[in-house]
């Protein structure tokens, strides 16, 4: 599958820098063709990955990730230089998958794009199509999850946790395991991250009342409890 990556940055000398070495690793590359019209390209490219700096003219990288968000479950991947705790809380918040920090090592970010764009795409390959659990179908294909008629759509990263919870139903995964089935290699990872997606993973399940199905074990991990 040819990848095509969508970067929303404003530094001309970075987008240049990431567009020559992701395209050295194959992958097609674009940018935004007006920073106050930034769907109009999205919608253009439909990209399989979206990175985002925070800062940008016009309106902030948040604002662009709760446009694509509305629209698309697409992954969004934030490159900034802001380093405060809650610019990652709130990116996490709005659905982004990932969180990096400039400056960073290309080979870094290289393979968070990679586990990202696998975990993604060649996942839900494997999977079967549907899954049973506390009377909800898990839908893999269409990456949301339906009780009583009601759909409730998941980010790719919520999504992927729930799955991973459920096959192994009424057994506690540990932190570790979890973040090292969802990035590969915990080194890359803030644990503040798995939080975050855990505690947007529960306001989901709360809509269909599944958030208490979603254990913590204090200490342990999680669980996908038979209720």
């Amino acid at each position: 599958m040819d990848f095509n990556i969508f970067i929303i940055e404003d530094d001309d000398a970075i987008f240049r820098s990431l567009k020559e070495r992701l395209e050295h690793w194959s992958f097609h590359v674009t940018g935004p063709e007006r920073f106050d019209d930034v769907m109009n390209t999205y919608i253009k490219v439909q990209p399989q990955l979206v990175i985002i700096d925070i800062q940008l003219p016009m309106y902030d990288g948040f604002h662009w990730c709760r446009e694509i968000r509305a629209v698309s479950k697409v992954p969004i991947l934030f490159l900034s230089s802001r380093d405060h705790p809650l610019d990652m809380v709130m990116a996490m918040n709005m659905g982004a998958d990932d969180y990096i920090q400039k400056p960073f090592h290309m080979d870094v970010l290289l393979a968070q794009i990679q586990a990202i764009l696998r975990r993604t795409y060649a996942y839900s390959e494997e999977a079967d199509d549907l899954i049973e659990w506390n009377g909800t179908i898990i839908d893999m294909k269409r990456g949301l999850i339906r009780k009583d008629g009601q759909d409730v759509l998941l980010t790719k990263n919520e999504f992927f946790i729930l799955v991973v919870l459920v096959k192994e139903r009424d057994k506690v995964i540990s932190r570790q395991d979890l973040i090292r089935k969802l990035w590969d290699d915990e080194q890359f990872v803030n644990d503040n991250t798995l939080t975050a997606n855990i505690t947007r993973l529960r306001q989901k399940l709360a809509i269909i009342h599944l958030e208490e199905a979603i254990v913590t074990k204090k200490g342990l991990g999680y669980m996908a409890a038979t209720l």
